[in-house]
């Protein structure tokens, strides 16, 4: 079992309140990005007293979005982290250099990271690993693709992608999130319903050593008209949002749900 010694300040959030976080994916410019910040902060005093909110970034946009969030009740992150600290690995960027930033969150295995650049289970548990050992809290995403799910493996496939990571051991799993993000419903329109997305809530939190610590989070085309009906099953913590969270006030709308 690893043996890391983790920081042991508490999450910002555990399962009592709603977790919302924002990933921009490859998104965004200097005026665009402020524009849509101006946005969020016009109401998001209102909506942080019962929901945690959160943004993920790409990595040249951190300097901007931290001065600009600086002192006001939404966190952010960034999309990626290397499993190395340090060295010749041109193009990465390591989980100290987030934290210089202000970053309170990373994802981890996003689905597009898998697919794209064919990360293994083993290596998104690694940059979990080094997310946590500088106190970042990594978002570790997983989910089954369409064929998967027709052919009856979603569970099967979700308890591989997160077996790693559980490997860790109880102290590093109570500081992680995990999100759920079907495959065949991120970008595409298609939804789970509540009941299927509740269903593989249920599953995973089984798998957690601490099932009433960690926040389950739930992606894939949420949206303000359907935000509320997900977020009302009991084993769904919040959500992981993609497309929305390009719009602020659909993404407050979401985090208002």
């Amino acid at each position: 079992m690893l043996e890391t010694a983790y920081n042991t300040a508490p999450p910002l959030m555990h399962r009592t309140g709603r977790l919302v976080i924002g990933n921009w994916k490859m998104n965004g410019s200097l005026p665009s990005n402020m524009s849509l910040l101006d946005g969020l902060l016009s109401t998001v005093e209102s909506v942080a007293k019962t929901t945690q909110l959160a943004i993920c970034v790409p990595f040249p946009y951190l300097a901007q979005v931290s001065q600009k969030l600086a002192d006001l009740p939404v966190t952010w992150g960034a999309q990626d982290v290397s499993a190395h600290t340090s060295g010749a690995y041109t193009g990465e960027v390591s989980a100290a250099m987030l934290v210089e930033f202000g970053c309170r969150w990373v994802l981890v295995g996003h689905s597009e990271r898998r697919t794209l650049h064919g990360e293994s289970d083993e290596w998104v548990a690694a940059k979990a690993k080094a997310a946590l050992s500088v106190g970042l809290t990594p978002v570790v995403c997983v989910g089954e693709s369409l064929a998967e799910r027709d052919a009856g493996q979603a569970q099967a496939v979700i308890e591989r992608q997160l077996a790693p990571v559980l490997a860790m051991g109880e102290a590093a799993v109570k500081q992680l999130v995990v999100a759920y993000e079907p495959v065949w419903a991120i970008g595409t329109g298609r939804t789970a319903s509540p009941e299927q997305a509740q269903e593989i809530h249920a599953s995973i939190r089984q798998l957690l050593p601490s099932p009433s610590h960690t926040p389950v989070l739930y992606g894939g085309s949420v949206k303000p008209d359907n935000a509320s009906t997900l977020f009302s099953m009991p084993d769904i913590d919040g959500g992981l949002i993609g497309g929305a969270s390009l719009v602020a006030a659909d993404f407050l709308a979401i985090a208002n749900s």
